[in-house]
């Protein structure tokens, strides 16, 4: 006598990870994680959005520091949900100009979380610590015969921005290889 086939009697096995290229954001986004819990931050959202939210005049001039959350009843505070204060280092005089703009920007981050996780701001006058940027290697000057290679392979694109676009990336391809 044969039983009844179990179908979660076939395991096949997971899939592999997906391979290939993968947005830097969402690399630097898992490396931050640890980091922006530490500070108060549930995600990396409002690092990644900072430049978005504050807007040109302040980007490179501001950095949020830490989500300060109100002691909840658990913790031995009040019950219900109480929104955060957000720590903004800011430089200098733009400070002053920040402080006013706070009820907009308090209003874009809340946009950005989707609910109203922060009440206010403090803005304390610090330094910003900006990671130093490396410069890219200076490309090495293409041979008479390494141009027209270039201008070979990307002869027939009728695309006049693609044909450019390729143009540059095949220049620094070569330019950036190490002679044999």
């Amino acid at each position: 006598m044969s039983t009844p086939h179990d179908p979660t009697d076939d395991v096949s096995p997971r899939p592999r990870g997906r391979r290939g290229a993968r947005a830097v954001a969402d690399l630097v986004g898992d490396a931050l994680k640890p980091a922006a819990k530490k500070r108060g931050f549930a995600s990396t959202d409002l690092f990644r959005n900072w430049a978005d939210i504050v807007g040109p005049v302040f980007a490179q001039v501001t950095q949020p520091e830490r989500l300060s959350w109100p002691r909840r009843l658990d913790d031995g505070g009040e019950q219900g949900f109480e929104p955060a204060v957000l720590i903004v280092r800011c430089e200098g005089s733009r400070a002053l100009l920040l402080q006013h703009e706070a009820p907009t920007v308090v209003e874009r981050i809340n946009a950005v979380f989707g609910f109203p996780a922060v009440a206010r701001l403090k803005i304390v006058q610090k330094p910003i610590h900006r990671p130093a940027v490396a410069r890219p290697p200076r490309l090495a000057a293409l041979s008479a015969a390494q141009e027209a290679h270039v201008a070979e392979i990307t002869a027939e694109i009728e695309d006049e921005g693609l044909k450019r676009a390729l143009i540059d990336l095949g220049r620094a391809v070569l330019g950036s290889r190490k002679p044999k």
